[in-house]
């Protein structure tokens, strides 16, 4: 039999005390919403879709599709690298339905970004690059772009993590990489992911093929300093010594004789022909362990110690030769630009 007189007490309690916590749940979904609704407006009409044609080897025409984002009211667009490709035909349509051609001005494979200039003589909506540093674990991102097609999607998540490495389609690492749980989709590639405050944090470059939630995005920082090398350049400049390397473990034995700390390094695989590295003196199987006054722990801080400050000076190197610590001085040069051919 059930007890009723409980369920009447239960009723008068709660209809002096009227449910707070659920109108405080109702304020604060129209927070998130207003927020996600605020960015949308100032930043979805800066938002572009980038459209692609290449010709294949055997003559047939390919078409692509992807995102893109209007940083100067010029018509100077943000998008990926793999967006762009090697096509020789790149337009891109604004959310008001206009359409125009777009050129590209530079690319950087290592970061996979590209830089476009559209050709449309009128002032476009834009949007800022912000600060990545200033972000949080946790903050409310929303990304905007043209997922499988359907234009001008939005999606909203929160930064999952920072500081992450992905590497690039040419096997560099892309540092400082943004990783959310905003969906994304093919076609989102190149879109914005922007901060509640409606700045541009991070380029939409990558999903895990089978992972939910997964998604990462190129630091608005690092797309400030391509873009700004692009500009300057044509190109992002690097340094460059002309090896081929793989991390390896250093036995003990050989970090104890040698002085070092260091438990991995960079072993070198192969090396150039009159490169700097060859011209140095360096071998194939020197493991370096440290350039520039800067530990080397594996390949991937001897392609970040290699930027653009160390072009053209003379630089303090320390590898392992046959378990024996050697200094060898090697002088890195500019790194050949990527050359787009156009004709």
């Amino acid at each position: 039999m059930l007890d009723i007189s409980q369920d009447f007490a239960d009723d008068e309690i709660s209809s002096q005390n009227p449910p707070t916590a659920a109108v405080d749940d109702h304020a604060l979904l129209d927070a998130y919403s207003n927020a996600v609704i605020g960015v949308t407006e100032r930043v979805g009409p800066a938002v572009v879709r980038v459209e692609t044609m290449s010709t294949q080897p055997n003559g047939r025409q390919r078409g692509g599709l992807g995102s893109g984002i209007v940083i100067s009211p010029d018509g100077l667009v943000l998008t990926n690298n793999h967006v762009v490709g090697s096509s020789k035909q790149i337009r891109i349509r604004d959310s008001e339905g206009g359409v125009t051609d777009a050129r590209v001005l530079g690319v950087d494979p290592d970061t996979d970004l590209a830089l476009l200039r559209a050709d449309a003589s009128r002032n476009l909506h834009f949007a800022a690059l912000g600060n990545s540093k200033n972000l949080r674990r946790g903050q409310l991102v929303v990304a905007i772009g043209n997922p499988l097609g359907f234009e001008s999607t939005v999606t909203a998540g929160v930064v999952s993590a920072l500081g992450r490495s992905i590497r690039s389609v040419n096997g560099r690492t892309i540092e400082d990489v943004i990783q959310t749980d905003a969906a994304l989709n093919p076609g989102n590639s190149g879109g914005p992911l922007v901060s509640s405050a409606a700045e541009v944090i991070g380029i939409n470059t990558a999903i895990i093929n089978g992972a939910h939630g997964i998604c990462f995005a190129v630091a608005s920082n690092t797309a400030q300093f391509v873009l700004s090398e692009i500009i300057r350049h044509g190109h992002v400049r690097r340094a460059y010594i002309g090896v081929s390397a793989q991390s390896a473990p250093i036995p003990r034995r050989h970090a104890v004789v040698a002085g070092i700390d260091n438990t991995m390094g960079a072993l070198l695989a192969q090396l150039e022909p009159d490169s700097p590295a060859a011209l140095a003196g360096l071998l194939p199987g020197d493991v370096v362990t440290r350039l520039d006054g800067v530990d080397i722990n594996g390949v991937d801080d001897l392609i970040r110690a290699l930027d653009r400050d160390r072009i053209g000076r003379t630089l303090a190197m320390e590898v392992l030769r046959m378990g024996r610590a050697r200094a060898i001085d090697i002088h890195p040069i500019e790194r050949k630009a990527v050359v787009r051919c156009v004709g």
